[in-house]
Order: structure tokens, then C-alpha cells, then sequence
């Protein structure tokens, strides 16, 4: 049974899209089977994986407002056993358009239910915000990876965010986990990171991952090419990072 997976911080560009676009691409080279759920009305994880928003004519939009079966909207990337189901900007509405539906908070969960098993990771990147998307996300996941950058103001808005997951936990997805806080944009020359994720890390314990993201030019210029960064430079830091992460992430879930 395939193991859903969401990457949450409603602060934005804390590295989410960047971690669900390199970690789905790793897992995919380590030999597992991956899908991505754009649920980021911004799209980004589509077009950073070579997807032509434009083109799209299913998208999650559709699947949740207009019940479109999940399987006419997922598509294939440059990476081998890595499918994703791509976002719109349409998507911004369907918080407004839900609220009069039955069930409202597990449609994302009775969405994928029938393809799960056909996946061994199922990836999703949520919107920076603790909206009714988020909460679908999160109600549909088993874990959720927090992305946390190595900046002050970083750390201010996670308590918020675990007061979310203890709600949704309690209400709606009582086996909902933390798989572990990531820490992203680190750059070891600089004393505010270390001092960081040593609070991070004096914090959460054992739910910090080993991994940590680097800083790295190749990560920010890969997803202006439609391609993760394998494919952009297997050689780079930040494919190292995140196959490294790929592996914890296996490694913990035997």
C-alpha cells in the first residue's frame, strides 16, 4: 500500500515545491514508484516537472469540483515511474466552491483512495496557507515532512501549523504522523543556520532529518528548465541532499 506523503508550512517559499519536485525524483531513481499531487494552485511542482500547464485538460481542479475520474488526470514526466497530477489556478476558487460539499475535508483522501496502491509514494505539495486545501491534504495523508528555512522568522509559524495538524489529527485523521521537520536553504557559513537548526533540532529531537538542504544555484535554476535536478546536473549538491533524504525517508519506512 502506497504511502501518501504531504509537504506542508503555510509560510511560503520555505523550499516545499523545490523538496516534492527533487525528493519524488529521487525516490523515482531509487526504484520506487511516485506520484505528485499539485494541490499549490501557483502550480509550480507542474511546471517544474515539465508539465504545459496550458496543455492540461484534467487537472486536480477538475477532479475535486467537477469529479473527473483521477486517473484521466494524472501524466507522465522525463523521470521513469515519477506521474504527477498538475494543478491550475482554478484551484484558488475550489476552497469557496467545497464549502457547500458533503464531506468537504476528505474529498482529496476518497480522491486518491482507489489509486493508492498502485504508487508507493504518493507526494503532496500544499498551498501556503492552512485553508480547506491544506486540510484535505493533510486529512488524506499518513505523514506530513515540514520544510523549515534556515531563517529567523521560520520558525514562528510552525507552532501554528502543529496546532493544525493536532486538529486534524484529532477530528478527521487520527493516524495522521509528523515524518520529520526538513531543513532547507542551509548554508553552513552562516551562523543564523547553525544556530537554527540547533533550536530546530533541540525542539523536535528525533523528528529532524539527518538531511539537511543545502543552498544550491542548481536546485533554483533547474525548475526554469521543466526538469528536476537530476536531470538538470546529477552532479550538483542539491541532487546529493535530496537522494540522501530519499533514502532516510525509505530507511524509516521499511
Amino acid at each position: 500500500m502506497g504511502k501518501i506523503i504531504a509537504l506542508a508550512n503555510q509560510k511560503g517559499g520555505v523550499g516545499k515545491t523545490t523538496t516534492t519536485i527533487n525528493l519524488a525524483a529521487s525516490l523515482a531513481t531509487l526504484e520506487k514508484t511516485v506520484l505528485v499531487v499539485d494541490a499549490d494552485p501557483q502550480a509550480n511542482s507542474s511546471s517544474g516537472l515539465g508539465v504545459d500547464i496550458k496543455q492540461v485538460e484534467s487537472s486536480l481542479y477538475e477532479c475535486i469540483i467537477d469529479h473527473v475520474d483521477v486517473r484521466d488526470a494524472i501524466y507522465t514526466t522525463d523521470v521513469e515511474g515519477l506521474d504527477i497530477i498538475p494543478s491550475h489556478i482554478n484551484l484558488v476558487g475550489a476552497e469557496i466552491e467545497m464549502l457547500n460539499m458533503n464531506n468537504r475535508e476528505k474529498i482529496l483522501r476518497n480522491m486518491l483512495a482507489p489509486i493508492r496502491d498502485e504508487y508507493d509514494y504518493i507526494l503532496i505539495d500544499c498551498c501556503p496557507s492552512l485553508g480547506l486545501t491544506t486540510v484535505n491534504s493533510l486529512t488524506a495523508a499518513d505523514s506530513v515532512i515540514i520544510p523549515v528555512q534556515c531563517e529567523y522568522f521560520a520558525l514562528e509559524g510552525i507552532s501554528k501549523l502543529l496546532n493544525t495538524i493536532k486538529i486534524i489529527k484529532s477530528k478527521l485523521n487520527p493516524k495522521l504522523e509528523i515524518e520529520g521537520f526538513l531543513l532547507t536553504m542551509y548554508d553552513s557559513r552562516l551562523k543564523l543556520a547553525n544556530q537554527i537548526y540547533d533550536e530546530v533540532k533541540r525542539h523536535f529531537q528525533e523528528l529532524v532529518f539527518k538531511t539537511v538542504i543545502q543552498r544550491n544555484v542548481k536546485l533554483s535554476e533547474s525548475p526554469s528548465h521543466g526538469l528536476p535536478v537530476i536531470l538538470y546536473d546529477a552532479d550538483s549538491t542539491g541532487i546529493k541532499n535530496h537522494l540522501a533524504l530519499a533514502k532516510e525517508i525509505i530507511g524509516k519506512n521499511k
